[in-house]
């Protein structure tokens, strides 16, 4: 007996020992994770704080054992090829080579980001909900800073726009709308899915980023957040089977678009977002269907590259036309070559359909899967008018979404054990 307690003791002695410090460097782990998905809404300059965090903890997650299964291989597959015809494609610059390997260099960073982020779920799917609460606090901070800016309310605020539209903590509008999408449809959900004591505080939120979303004046955030919120609704519609459910969604749902529709009444008070509204509510702006407009560089563009195997370089297209590519596929043709391209259609593709195989499974991760890949869907629809490669929230989105069918995967590898 003496010699049972003792090994007994050892036993938890080993386990105080070992697990513990492993258990709290998981905690810390989880926490700079969150942190630096927080920091991918703050980028007015780069490199940016995030590039600078991002690259520390990958490299230290992998060090410490994190591990890349057969689903995040293939992830990591396709984006080496596309990267390799990024590589391929310096060798035909005759400028400005410095610039265009910078621009791969991110290219390369932003990828091992999103196999990173594929990884570090799979290990543990319950980072999943510290990721998006991090997410929709970065989102109405820059969207807060975004309206506070169109409005002027502060001196010096107009740093936090750009040619009269929100932009909050980035660069550029265009990218600003999109990266509030997301949240956006995780508060909705929760309105939806939650009880309602906490609606007012969702409902705060959504409102929020919402209008951050309006001010912006981004006819791809806009068209995007409208798919999105429609694909949600429809989806939750699909998955849940009870009637009262169903019916609770629906009128949520309207009262959603009340509020929504309140405040956007009331922001077009405002003579001066009026005035841009009416501007960019056009289909089809000057700088859309004129000469040399967006649409005639995509028609140019997409016959130059299919005589430019190897593309021509980074950075080299707007140096040709008066603007870059605003494209994501053309992007890919004139950056990466056709390597690049090929590789970046097939990870779509693979994304898209991987993705709404598992769609309406009942996990524990199915909420933030349904979010991503609604939310990766519109930014493949708008990547048809603007480029998304460069995007640090993008490449979080083809993380979540791979590490979401990696743990669907082992799921049934473990479910497969236990039957036989």
């Amino acid at each position: 007996m003496t010699m049972l307690a003792s090994h007994s003791a050892g036993s938890s002695l080993r386990r105080d020992g070992i697990n513990a410090p492993i258990a709290a460097m998981r905690l810390i782990g989880s926490g700079v994770l969150a942190f630096g998905v927080f920091l991918s809404g703050f980028v007015i300059s780069e490199p940016a704080p995030y590039e600078v965090l991002m690259v520390a903890q990958v490299a230290i997650w992998f060090l410490m054992g994190l591990k890349i299964s057969r689903t995040t291989g293939g992830l990591l597959a396709f984006l080496l090829v596309f990267n390799a015809g990024g590589l391929l494609s310096l060798t035909v610059m005759k400028t400005n080579f410095g610039g265009g390997l910078i621009y791969i260099a991110v290219s390369i960073f932003l990828a091992l980001s999103a196999v990173f982020y594929s990884a570090v779920i799979e290990d543990r799917h319950t980072r999943l909900r510290l990721m998006f609460q991090a997410w929709v606090a970065a989102a109405i901070l820059t969207s807060v800073l975004g309206i506070l800016g169109y409005f002027h309310a502060f001196p010096g605020a107009e740093v936090f726009t750009r040619f009269d539209r929100a932009k909050g903590a980035f660069q550029d509008s265009n990218v600003f709308g999109p990266f509030l999408v997301a949240p956006a449809l995780y508060l909705m959900h929760g309105l939806l899915t939650q009880r309602l004591s906490a609606a007012p505080l969702r409902s705060i939120g959504l409102l929020i980023l919402v209008l951050g979303i309006f001010l912006s004046f981004s006819r791809a955030a806009w068209a995007m957040f409208a798919f999105a919120s429609v694909m949600l609704v429809f989806i939750m519609l699909l998955k849940e089977r009870s009637g009262a459910f169903r019916m609770k969604i629906v009128v949520l749902s309207l009262a959603a678009v009340v509020m929504i529709v309140a405040a956007l009444v009331i922001a077009l008070q405002s003579e001066q977002v009026s005035q841009l509204l009416s501007s960019r509510t056009k289909l089809v702006q000057d700088y859309d269907g004129g000469h040399l407009g967006r649409f005639e560089r995509h028609k140019i563009g997409f016959l130059m590259a299919m005589e430019k195997p190897l593309g021509i370089g980074p950075l080299v297209f707007s140096t040709i036309f008066p603007e870059d590519e605003h494209n994501t596929w053309l992007k890919s043709l004139t950056t990466y070559g056709w390597i690049g391209f090929v590789s970046w259609i097939g990870m779509t593709v693979t994304t898209l359909f991987s993705g709404f195989r598992f769609l309406l499974r009942d996990r524990p991760w199915q909420p933030f899967l349904m979010i991503a890949w609604i939310t990766y869907f519109g930014h493949a629809l708008i990547g048809n008018v603007i480029d998304t490669d460069h995007w640090r929230h993008f490449y979080i989105l083809i993380g979540i979404i791979w590490g979401c069918v990696a743990l669907e995967r082992r799921h049934q590898r473990e479910q497969a054990r236990r039957q036989a």
